[in-house]
């Protein structure tokens, strides 16, 4: 039995698990996105991700905005954006990660990447030099899932975001 492409692409990752991603990792997903041709937004999302893991971020990020251009499917879409604003976070260009990262809130605040998108929008706030509305977000997603202390905590994460200003 033939393995579908997306079996092959988890292939590639699940070999590439636990190890630094090198020009190896890119070469084969690059290899698999090419079958389905340039204009295919999952294709560049793949290739994204592999310089993403091989320490590319700029030109993941390039190949992310054009996975995003091209519409990808609401399972990679969401995942796409919180890889692009981690990339951004790691080029220094922070404005434009949280942005992104904001604009995938409001779009998405019931969705199942939500609290990826939260933990991503705090690494950025901590990256950007304002640590306390980092940990203000990273308390806020937790918040749901305590099973006591909502608004108690909800109230701290509040003041503590301030503490930045």
């Amino acid at each position: 039995m033939t393995k579908s492409w997306d079996e092959r692409v988890d292939e590639v990752w699940a070999q590439a698990s636990g190890e630094e991603v090198g020009a190896d990792t890119v070469a084969r997903i690059d290899a698999l996105a090419a079958e389905r041709g340039p204009d295919d937004a999952r294709a560049e999302f793949e290739r994204a991700g592999a310089r993403d893991s091989a320490g590319l971020p700029a030109e993941a990020v390039a190949l992310y905005r054009r996975a995003l251009t091209l519409g990808l499917d609401e399972e990679h879409r969401p995942q796409c954006v919180i890889q692009l604003a981690s990339s951004l976070r790691n080029l220094g260009e922070y404005d434009d990660a949280l942005a992104v990262i904001r604009a995938e809130e409001e779009r998405s605040a019931d969705g199942p990447y939500r609290d990826a998108v939260a933990t991503v929008h705090a690494l950025i706030l901590a990256s950007a030099g304002r640590p306390a509305q980092g940990l203000s977000v990273a308390l806020l997603a937790l918040v749901p899932h305590l099973p006591r202390y909502h608004r108690s905590m909800t109230a701290y994460a509040l003041e503590i975001a301030d503490a930045d200003t």
